[in-house]
């Protein structure tokens, strides 16, 4: 079971990284334009916190346990990641996006499943 937290959480980190970089380098008229049409309902402040978030979010998910550095901030990073799909879903419902709504369904499954795992019986501290 660590292998396979250490898989997930490796995918949902490199996942994180590239869309939280798109978020922060892309501007808004880009990133609409190249699908991500729920930037519309943000300004531009709002894309890059978010964005930002996603990048806190590949880097908790997976250097304080390499680094063996506080590596509770595992899980916590985790939960971020499930409140940020959260956001997602609600975003993407109201914009009847069905098909996002099950991407973001499957990640924040993976990320509630690190959360259980790295809190539970594969926890750092144990």
């Amino acid at each position: 079971m660590n292998f396979a937290l250490w898989i997930i959480a490796g995918l949902l980190a490199l996942a994180s990284l590239g869309g939280g970089a798109l978020l922060l380098v892309r501007p808004k008229a880009k990133l609409a334009a190249s699908g991500w049409a729920w930037v519309e309902d943000f300004g531009s402040g709002t894309i890059k916190a978010i964005g930002g978030l996603k990048v806190l979010a590949a880097v908790g998910l997976i250097l304080p346990a390499a680094l063996d550095i506080a590596p509770v901030l595992v899980p916590l990073a985790a939960v971020g990641w499930v409140l940020l799909m959260v956001g997602a879903i609600i975003t993407h419902v109201r914009r009847h996006e069905p098909p996002a709504v099950v991407v973001n369904l499957a990640l924040l499954t993976l990320a509630a499943f690190v959360v259980v795992g790295r809190f539970g019986p594969e926890s750092f501290t144990g």
